[in-house]
C-alpha cells in the first residue's frame, strides 16, 4: 500500500493501455485506489500494470477488452455490476475521425458511435446501480471542447462528445442526491496517441493549443476535487463556463409553450 493512503476501492479505467486512461490509472493508483484496467491490448495492460504495481504498491489487475465488441463490452459491464470494491469509473476509451460529413465512411462512423457512445452508456448504467445502492461512487466521463465549436470541428465525432456532455449531466442530475458524483472532462487538443490512430496529424496543430497528458490528467482531478460537474482543462476561468450554463438555463421557461412565438407567427403570416 502507498504510503500515507488508506485503500479507496478500486477504480475502473477504459482506454488505460496509453494516453490520457493510463496517465489517469497512474494518478489515481496514487491516490490510493487499486485499478481494474480495461483495453484491447493485453500486453500492454500487463506492462502498464507491472510498473504501477512497483511505483505505487496498490493491486492492479487488467481486463483485456474490445469495447465495440458486445461480448467484450458483455464481460466489463457484468463486473461493474457484480464487484462492489469498484468506486469509480473512468469511461476514457474512444476513437476521432474528421473529414467531411458527405465523404465519411459509415461503417466507421458506427464503430466510433459503438465505443464513444455505447459503450460509455453501457457502463456507466452498469456502475451507476451499485453505487446508489452503496451511496457512493464516482463516474467519470472523457468528453471533448469539441461540441462547443461545431462550427470549427463539424462532424460525427463532435457529435458523440455532445452526447457524452449531455449524458454526464443527465447523469448528474439524477444522481448527485444520491451520493454519486458525476464529471464530464472536455478536454481541448492533447498529446496521445489518438491522433496517429484516427489517421490525422498533431504536428499539423499550432504547438500552443496542445495540452500534455499528465497536465492534462491532473487538471481534470483538480476539477473533480473542487466538485465541478464540467472540468475543461484549458479554460482559464470557470466564470465563463457558468455563464455559459447560466445563459442556457435561461432558455427553459421558453422552450415548450402552448403558442408559437410571435416572430415565427408573423413570419407564417407573411409566407401565406
Amino acid at each position: 500500500m502507498a504510503a500515507g493512503h488508506q485503500g479507496r476501492g478500486v477504480a475502473l479505467v477504459t482506454g488505460a493501455s496509453s494516453g490520457i486512461g493510463a496517465v489517469y490509472a497512474d494518478r489515481l493508483a496514487e491516490r490510493g485506489y487499486d485499478l481494474l484496467l480495461v483495453a484491447r491490448d493485453k500486453r500492454r495492460l500487463a506492462t502498464l500494470a507491472a510498473e504501477i504495481g512497483a511505483k505505487t504498491g496498490r493491486h492492479v489487475d487488467v481486463l483485456a477488452a474490445d469495447l465495440t465488441s458486445k461480448s467484450d463490452l458483455a464481460a466489463v459491464e457484468a463486473r461493474l455490476r457484480s464487484d462492489p470494491s469498484i468506486t469509480v469509473l473512468v469511461n476514457n476509451a474512444g476513437i476521432a475521425g474528421g473529414g467531411p460529413l458527405a465523404a465519411a465512411d459509415p461503417d466507421a462512423m458506427e464503430r466510433m458511435i459503438d465505443l464513444n457512445v455505447v459503450a460509455l452508456t453501457r457502463l456507466a448504467l452498469a456502475a451507476a446501480p451499485g453505487f446508489v445502492a452503496r451511496g457512493a461512487g464516482t463516474i467519470v466521463n472523457i468528453g471533448s471542447v469539441v461540441p462547443l465549436i461545431p462550427e470549427s470541428f463539424p462532424g460525427i465525432y463532435g457529435s458523440t462528445k455532445a452526447y457524452v456532455l449531455h449524458f454526464s449531466q443527465s447523469l448528474h442530475a439524477e444522481l448527485s442526491g444520491q451520493g454519486v458524483r458525476v464529471q464530464a472532462v472536455l478536454p481541448g487538443a492533447t498529446a496521445t496517441e489518438i491522433w496517429e490512430r484516427s489517421g490525422l496529424s498533431l504536428e499539423s496543430l499550432p504547438p500552443e493549443i496542445v495540452m500534455p497528458t499528465g497536465a492534462m490528467v491532473d487538471a481534470a482531478l483538480a476539477g473533480l476535487d473542487q466538485g465541478e460537474i464540467v472540468t475543461i482543462p484549458a479554460l482559464p476561468d470557470a466564470a465563463d463556463w457558468q455563464a455559459f450554463e447560466a445563459a442556457r438555463l435561461a432558455l427553459a421557461p421558453n422552450l415548450s409553450r402552448r403558442e408559437s412565438a410571435k416572430r415565427l407567427q408573423v413570419a407564417t403570416r407573411a409566407a401565406a
